[in-house]
């Protein structure tokens, strides 16, 4: 697959899913400015793609919001395995820390197999957190704030999403082309 191939993919997902269903209110305003970096990890080992991590943590806190809010590093290929990923996440979670980027920058995960702990795998609710690729979402702290104030009932987001995932079933999100 080609990095073309896997960015199309990658925008579809987040055009359809995460914007067209309002998945994250928040997405919308900085997709549309074109604030949102995709990078497409080649990545031959774990290792490698948290030093690609390193670097796009490092770019992200240098580079002005208004240019590159937020990061989604995509490797379409090392983790097939939800598991393994969700093991991966908490080393990248540790090199956030590193970088003492603890309450600066922020990781959220997305796979196309995710799994909520104490799930089914075909639970709709997962698909909240599903993508065509794994995915590390670096965000800004400071911009998920800001995003987080300008909403009335944030922490009802996640509700909202499994109403919406409910009301759309797993037929309507395969009619989505996801």
């Amino acid at each position: 697959m080609t990095d073309d191939e896997v960015l199309t993919q990658t925008r579809h997902w987040l055009e359809k899913a995460v914007i067209g269903l309002n998945l994250c209110p928040f997405a919308k305003a900085v997709y549309v400015k074109n604030q949102v970096r995709l990078v497409v990890s080649h990545a031959r080992h774990a290792d490698d793609l948290l030093e690609e991590l390193d670097r796009e943590l490092d770019l992200l806190v240098v580079t002005p919001a208004e240019e590159v809010d937020t990061t989604l590093l995509i490797h379409p290929t090392l983790f097939p395995d939800f598991l393994d990923f969700n093991d991966f996440t908490e080393l990248a979670e540790g090199v956030v820390d590193e970088h003492g980027l603890e309450g600066v920058v922020q990781l959220a995960s997305f796979h196309p197999r995710f799994q909520f702990e104490g799930t089914e795998p075909d639970d709709i609710s997962n698909y909240s957190n599903r993508a065509p690729f794994a995915i590390l979402h670096l965000l800004r702290e400071e911009s998920v704030a800001r995003a987080v104030a300008a909403f009335p009932e944030a922490e009802a987001i996640f509700e909202q999403n499994i109403q919406t995932l409910e009301k759309l079933g797993l037929d309507g999100w395969k009619a989505l082309g996801l």
